[in-house]
């Protein structure tokens, strides 16, 4: 893909494919045969679904931190380098809220899952107008964490253990109603230590609940590295709950997409639910105000170290030097003829994804000249106002 090197990690930039971590990139894959066979089974489009997820959640990245450099916002809360562990998951549940129709599978992203957001169906230009706060927005301009229950997003929830006991909740209607569907929220591995967490966790395994449950282990809790805040292992905390899980690659989107879809399949036969680990790193601060202090936090080996592994990067070696026909045309002569192919199919979707990503800005910057929020209208759908205001029946239906 194109770096960019005014709001690229400086590891981004002039990325170049590390032979050894290529290999180990299908290795990874390779070594968990359940998981092989599920990603072994992808089409060429849905492989490419999977490429064009990932660049919408940088691309959308990029944006939002050039308006933090334009003035436009004042910060922003960004994932960059933990796409894999955001996209692969999404892909791997009933999206059928993405194309349009009722949705099945329910996420619970946290702020910087924003790719669950695009990849279940919203649009960009209202993740982006959520930064804006405008009248058009989906919380009508009153706060940028933002879902949509038409398409299966629950709003993420600043104080993030609390989204544990909503999800909960969801997942306990599927099961009450024997619905065969599944509920999937992410969690840092800070606040993994919540209160809220452990009661969740403990409750959604004793009723066996269709839940899947990431610990997004990026090494940081806000400041805090993950050597000061938590001992022992996480791959330990399944077998302590009782219920099933896995560690995946949280930086190998087929990898995630794997483990997830195996978890998924596991909450619709009853065996729910699932724990999984996703080992990754975010390339930067909490929010882009606090970069130096990221860079401060860590020694520069371990940014150097996940540089090298970059999500898109491994992803897009992965494509192109394999041996998949993506474009679906005739056989190529031979691997360079298939290499070029390939590369050509992937700037294709990375230009279609761009002209997106910039169209949605258009139209939230043009929200934010033209639709500003009403003062008069700060009351409106807040709980416990007068009857007919929030329409609850409306909000259960949805789920």
């Amino acid at each position: 893909m194109i770096r960019y090197p005014a709001f690229d990690p400086p590891e981004y930039v002039d990325w170049k494919s590390d032979p050894e971590v290529a290999a180990n990139f299908s290795r990874t894959i390779e070594q968990h045969p359940e998981r092989a066979a599920v990603t072994g089974s992808l089409s060429p489009a849905q492989l490419l679904d999977l490429y064009e997820g990932l660049l919408r959640n940088r691309l959308h990245d990029i944006a939002l931190n050039r308006w933090v450099k334009q003035g436009v916002i004042s910060k922003a809360w960004l994932g960059t380098g933990e796409e894999a562990s955001t996209i692969g998951p999404v892909h791997a549940l009933d999206r059928a809220g993405a194309r349009g129709e009722p949705p099945i599978d329910f996420v619970a992203p946290m702020i910087r899952n924003a790719g669950a957001c695009h990849e279940m169906g919203m649009l960009l230009a209202d993740l982006l107008r959520g930064y804006l706060g405008t009248e058009d927005s989906p919380t009508r301009g009153r706060d940028l964490h933002i879902g949509d229950f038409n398409r299966g997003v629950v709003a993420p929830i600043s104080h993030v253990g609390d989204i544990m006991a909503v999800t909960c909740g969801i997942a306990l209607s599927f099961k009450l109603r024997n619905e065969p569907r599944v509920a999937l929220t992410w969690i840092g591995d800070g606040s993994a230590k919540s209160g809220v967490f452990h009661e969740s966790m403990n409750f959604a395994a004793v009723q066996c609940l269709p839940m899947i449950v990431i610990i997004q282990d990026n090494k940081v809790a806000l400041g805090t590295r993950l050597d000061q805040h938590h001992r022992g292992s996480f791959h330990e905390w399944p077998a302590a709950y009782g219920v099933e899980g896995a560690a995946f690659d949280g930086n190998n989107v087929l990898d995630a997409y794997g483990a997830t879809r195996l978890a998924a399949d596991a909450c619709r036969e009853q065996r729910g639910p699932a724990l999984l680990i996703a080992d990754t790193f975010r390339m930067g601060g909490h929010a882009t105000h606090d970069e130096r202090e990221a860079r401060a936090t860590f020694d520069a080996s371990l940014f150097s170290y996940w540089g090298k592994r970059d999500p898109i990067g491994m992803y897009e070696t992965y494509l192109i030097d394999g041996a998949i026909e993506l474009d679906g045309a005739r056989p190529a002569k031979n691997a360079a003829e298939r290499k070029k192919r390939n590369a050509q199919v992937l700037k294709s979707i990375e230009r279609r994804v761009i002209d997106e990503i910039e169209q949605a800005e258009k139209q939230a910057l043009e929200s934010a000249r033209t639709k500003k929020p009403k003062p008069e209208s700060a009351a409106h759908g807040v709980y416990a106002q007068e009857k007919g205001v929030l329409d609850d029946a409306a909000v259960v239906n949805a789920v």
